[in-house]
């Protein structure tokens, strides 16, 4: 009696739920005919279940207990009582759907539906309509992540193609700069806005929890964990990281002085045009691309800016005190986006690389599960939290005009890698001392190699 008590007990504190069997929690997600679970506790366990098993076990074992709590022993019952639970089995697998779509990338789990499709097309008419309409949305939204996915690729391709101008700055007078395609420093961050917002609408919210699960022997399932389980992350990650080294790029590619301090204060502007949107993710990588040593040692050029403006930006996202200025100002931005009047009012970006951090270290520094073998329901709430704060900032459509030429430019336009970055630095402004001329002549003679080799290797594919 002991072992059944503690195998179906959930633990309550001040009527939340703080901790339960496995078993227990998945029986909790089952609908009946008098029952349907809390909308919170459906996003959570949906969410967090996935560092336990794997979604396609959870969804079967649900759709299993679903079903066999009708059977009575009499088919007639058990047709009435399958059909007045229908409605709510529908409405738990549209949760699913809609808020987790991905886990229907996996052939099991759309096989799984299919069949649930069939055994309440056997009882209720209603439901099946409501199932046959979910299943083409999901459809059409697993359609459009592919489009996406390939879109990125498609970009990311172009990106890398390394053209002779970016080679020499003595040839970066046949390249445009960011500033011959767009000058208007509002402007620019609306187009960031634009592609932060898109890049942050394909980010499922399970990515966050399944980062988690890497070494999960799940890993070793066919379908689902083969299929790229944190990629729409990882791209956004890619781009922040692209971001900064597009800024640096733009930096140090102009060869008079005056002209590489024309493009910082640009960006200098940028960046606080994206704080004011709300923008904080392209606000920390303009930033962290004018930190980079082969911007930051260009003392000449810098001499030329006016700094103030920068250095109450970097104020603003200093991360002393685990980044509490700029953790005040996201509650502002989030303040204002929920007493918004307007579009533009409800963006909120954050600086993304930090709240992954945070979900890491919440994950990280507490048990999953207690000692007596219970899952630790408190840690699955405060994962639950942060993670739906970040859908309802996914979930903003953004109001200004695109502007295709410079989109493409931002995403497409190719960039520095770091030793070229270094290489441009020093012909910008020359080694102040023996280590950055060993370093000078060292990368020299590195990027001398990597283009003889990528000759090479041209030659024989021809």
């Amino acid at each position: 009696f002991s072992f059944y008590n503690n195998y179906f007990l959930m633990c309550y504190h001040d009527n939340s739920l703080v901790s339960a069997s496995l078993e227990a929690l998945i029986q909790h997600l089952v609908p009946t005919v008098d029952y349907y679970p809390d909308r919170s506790y459906v996003f959570t366990f949906l969410l967090s279940s996935r560092l336990f098993l794997h979604p396609y076990e959870l969804m079967t074992r649900v759709c299993h207990l679903c079903v066999e709590q009708q059977r009575s022993g009499d088919a007639l019952l058990d047709k009435i009582r399958f059909r007045e639970v229908a409605p709510k089995l529908v409405q738990l697998l549209t949760e699913w759907t809609e808020t987790f779509p991905y886990d229907f990338r996996d052939e099991r789990m759309m096989r799984c539906l299919k069949d649930m499709t069939h055994h309440v097309a056997r009882g209720d008419e209603y439901s099946w309509r409501a199932m046959q309409q979910m299943t083409q949305r999901l459809i059409k939204r697993l359609s459009a992540l592919g489009q996406y996915e390939e879109a990125v690729a498609a970009l990311n391709a172009v990106a890398t193609e390394r053209p002779a101008s970016l080679k020499s700055k003595q040839a970066s007078g046949q390249r445009n700069d960011v500033m011959s395609v767009c000058d208007d420093p509002f402007v620019l961050a609306q187009q960031l806005t634009h592609i932060e917002l898109d890049r942050l609408s394909f980010i499922g919210p399970e990515e966050f929890i399944q980062t988690f699960a890497m070494k999960d022997p799940l890993e070793n399932h066919k379908g689902f964990f083969r299929k790229r389980k944190t990629s729409n992350l990882e791209a956004y990650v890619n781009w922040f990281n692209r971001l900064s080294y597009m800024v640096a790029t733009e930096i140090c590619m102009p060869v008079k002085k005056k002209h590489r301090a024309r493009i910082i204060e640009f960006f200098i502007d940028v960046a606080q045009e994206c704080f004011n949107i709300g923008n904080f993710n392209s606000l920390m990588a303009i930033i962290t691309g004018m930190n980079m040593s082969p911007v930051a040692r260009l003392r000449k050029t810098w001499s030329k800016v006016n700094t103030d403006k920068f250095e109450i930006l970097e104020h603003q996202m200093d991360p002393s005190s685990n980044f509490s200025n700029y953790r005040t100002a996201l509650r502002g931005a989030t303040q204002r986006s929920e007493t918004a009047h307007s579009s533009q009012e409800k963006i909120v970006i954050p600086f993304f690389s930090l709240l992954i951090k945070d979900i890491y270290f919440l994950n990280e520094g507490c048990a999953s599960r207690l000692t007596n073998g219970h899952i630790n329901f408190e840690k699955l709430w405060e994962l639950a939290k942060q993670v739906s704060e970040f859908l309802v900032w996914r979930q903003v459509i953004c109001p200004f005009d695109r502007d295709r030429r410079i989109l493409q430019y931002l995403v497409t336009t190719p960039v520095f890698s770091e030793d070229e970055l270094h290489l441009a630095s020093y012909e910008s402004e020359g080694p102040e001392n023996n280590m950055e001329k060993d370093s000078r002549r060292s990368l020299r003679w590195v990027l001398h190699t990597a283009s003889i080799s990528g000759y090479f290797q041209v030659i024989q594919i021809l």
